[in-house]
């Protein structure tokens, strides 16, 4: 062996021997702010078992659920930087939060290092039929609203998120007699919306789906910049004139800050080819998201470009932080 072949070797070695060593250690845990059940607690698990694979080491969702994604971003914070923790997040804990709570306990530019996208997830707007009759846009929902004073209480996953500013917004712009009514996530809202118990409310688009399809509740606008292919009749806010609210939501994956760019730049690899694979595209669609991948650097700009959208949006809704 000569010694150019014997240092591409060496070399080699060394590059492999930190992987083996993370895959006898213990499992690579995926953070989830939200309990199980829920859309992304669902992504995380079609993930998890694609990197399982993708890796050659064990992968478990450990749900952190409570204050939207805020409790398992801080435990992501004090995470020791050694590869073995992610958090897969939305855009919420990593966009809105800081914006919208005086102590959030982390700063993501600061505390976090971006992996990679994972899907596109926008929020919908829905209404029950039985109570709201043909109401099929937002000009239709506000005329309803106005026309039955104090009924009109749309249901929205969390104080301080994007659509309870949305639909302070609607109230303000539309000059709508509605109201934004928080609860905690959006399982309940709908819940309460199928019963009857609220006129609209909004949630996931995944949450929503099944609903939608069996008539339950009707979907009238959805977040984003443009129509999803898979509820093409869904006109977006920005096409019913509400500015502003043109931002898809996001579901991503980060690490701890500090973590060795070879290590980001290996769960980075092995994510994207998980999110393209036809099994996980397939099980996801299912949920209403759309798959999407990108480099580390693209998904800080995007959380980067998130966060004006939203500081605009927290502006425009006059919220002021407690």
């Amino acid at each position: 062996m000569n010694r150019r072949t014997l240092l591409g070797c060496t070399c080699a070695l060394a590059l492999t021997v930190p992987w083996a060593a993370l895959a006898q250690q213990a499992p690579l845990r995926v953070l989830v702010g939200f309990p199980a059940g829920g859309s992304t607690d669902a992504i995380a698990r079609h993930l998890a078992q694609g990197l399982s694979e993708q890796l050659q080491r064990s992968v478990v969702v450990e749900n952190r659920p409570g204050a939207g994604g805020q409790l398992a971003a801080n435990a992501l914070k004090v995470a020791a930087p050694d590869g073995n923790t992610l958090f897969l997040s939305n855009s919420h804990a990593l966009a809105m939060i800081p914006l919208t709570v005086r102590q959030p306990g982390y700063d993501p530019a600061k505390d976090f290092a971006s992996v990679g996208m994972v899907a596109i997830s926008n929020d919908v707007l829905a209404v029950n039929p039985a109570l709201v009759g043909e109401v099929r846009d937002l000009k239709g929902l506000v005329q309803w609203g106005n026309a039955n004073p104090g009924k009109l209480n749309v249901g929205v996953p969390a104080p301080a998120s994007d659509p309870d500013f949305g639909v302070r917004i609607l109230a303000r712009e539309f000059k709508g007699d509605l109201t934004s009514v928080p609860y905690r996530g959006d399982g309940p809202v709908i819940q309460d919306l199928v019963a009857g118990q609220i006129p609209a409310g909004i949630g996931s688009i995944g949450a929503m789906m099944q609903y939608a399809k069996s008539g339950k509740v009707r979907v009238i606008a959805m977040s984003g910049p443009s129509r999803l292919s898979g509820m093409p009749e869904v006109p977006t806010y920005v096409e019913q004139g509400l500015k502003g609210y043109g931002v898809s939501g996001f579901v991503a994956l980060m690490a701890p800050a500090g973590t060795p760019a070879d290590i980001i730049q290996r769960y980075n690899q092995a994510a994207a080819k998980v999110v393209a694979s036809a099994a996980f595209q397939t099980k996801v669609s299912e949920l209403g998201v759309v798959p999407t991948t990108s480099t580390p650097e693209e998904l800080a700009v995007r959380i980067r470009d998130t966060t004006t959208a939203f500081t605009s949006m927290v502006e425009r809704s006059g919220y002021k932080l407690p």
